[in-house]
């Protein structure tokens, strides 16, 4: 991960968090089930935007070294990493 980004994915990251405790405690107060249902959906519209920084540091800093540096070994590793990743988003 690129250093520059860590700070902004922790503060989604404790944005998300407070999200979540929010959700809870609507669940908590018996709130109107679409209420929850909708703020449930914002909770996992908001990984996703962090899910796609992390891809995109991973492909921008980890795969882009393993294709310059040139070593297939690494190049395959890499890939095979993102395809399990992707296998498993599939499920």
């Amino acid at each position: 991960m690129k250093r520059e980004n860590k700070p902004r994915l922790l503060n989604r990251l404790n944005r998300i968090e407070g999200q979540v405790r929010g959700v809870a405690r609507m669940v908590e107060d018996d709130r109107y089930c679409i209420d929850v249902l909708t703020q449930i959906q914002a909770v996992r519209a908001a990984l996703a935007k962090v899910e796609t920084e992390m891809l995109r540091d991973h492909l921008g800093h980890c795969v882009e070294g393993a294709i310059v540096s040139g070593d297939k070994d690494e190049q395959r590793r890499k890939a095979a990493e993102l395809i399990q990743l992707l296998e498993r988003t599939a499920r």
